[in-house]
C-alpha cells in the first residue's frame, strides 16, 4: 500500500496594475482590439480605430511600433496633440485596458477629453477595473504636476460617471452632452 501526499492545488490571485505599454502583451492587446471592433463597427472614429488604422498596417511587429510611439508621445507628441502618458491596466499577461494622462489642457481638451481618458476591454467590464485604474492613475497625474484632473464623459455614460464620482470627481458643468468633472489627484491634507 502506498501513501500519497495530500496535495491541494491553489490559485495565486494576482492584482491588476498600471504598467508601461509593452509588446510583451501583444496577443492580449490584439484580442482586446478585436473586442472593441466587434462591439462597435464604427470604432474607426475612436482611439482604438486610430491604433488599428495607423499601426496594424506596419506588419507583424505593429504592436511594438505602437508601443514605441506611445512611449514617445510622453515627450514628443504628434502635431496638434499635448504630451500624454498612456499606461496599460494589466493582470499578468492579460491586457485589461488603458488610461491616458494628458500633461496639460489645450482649448479642445478643456471642452471634451480633459486630463484623463480611459477604456476597459469589453470582456473585462463590470468588474471594477475602471474605478481601480483611475484610482491608480490619479497619483501619477499628481506627479506630472496636475493638482486637479479634468475628466469628462458623455451624459449617457452612467458607468463612467460613477467611476469618476467614486474617485472624488465633482461635477462642474455640462457642455452639450459632455459632463465635466474635477477630481483631486492627491489625498486631501489634514
Amino acid at each position: 500500500m502506498r501513501l500519497q501526499d495530500d496535495c491541494r492545488s491553489f490559485t495565486v490571485e494576482t492584482v491588476p496594475e498600471l504598467i508601461d505599454p509593452t509588446a510583451r502583451l501583444a496577443p492580449s492587446f490584439t484580442e482586446a482590439l478585436r473586442e472593441f471592433t466587434a462591439e462597435d463597427p464604427d470604432v474607426a472614429h475612436s482611439w482604438t480605430g486610430m491604433v488599428i488604422d495607423r499601426f496594424q498596417r506596419a506588419g507583424p511587429d505593429w504592436v511594438a511600433a505602437y508601443v514605441e510611439a506611445e512611449l514617445g508621445w510622453r515627450t514628443v507628441p504628434p502635431a496638434g496633440f499635448v504630451p500624454v502618458t498612456t499606461l496599460w491596466w494589466a493582470d499578468g499577461e492579460t491586457y485589461l485596458g488603458r488610461i491616458s494622462i494628458r500633461h496639460f489642457l489645450n482649448d479642445a481638451l478643456i471642452e471634451i477629453g480633459g486630463h484623463i481618458g480611459y477604456d476597459v476591454r469589453p470582456s473585462a467590464r463590470r468588474r471594477g477595473h475602471s474605478t481601480a485604474m483611475l484610482a491608480a492613475a490619479l497619483p501619477r497625474a499628481a506627479a506630472l504636476g496636475i493638482d486637479k484632473a479634468l475628466i469628462t464623459c458623455d451624459e449617457s455614460n452612467i458607468a463612467s460617471r460613477k467611476v469618476i464620482e467614486r474617485n472624488g470627481g465633482v461635477l462642474e458643468d455640462r457642455r452639450g452632452t459632455t459632463l465635466r468633472f474635477w477630481a483631486p489627484t492627491a489625498p486631501a491634507q489634514d
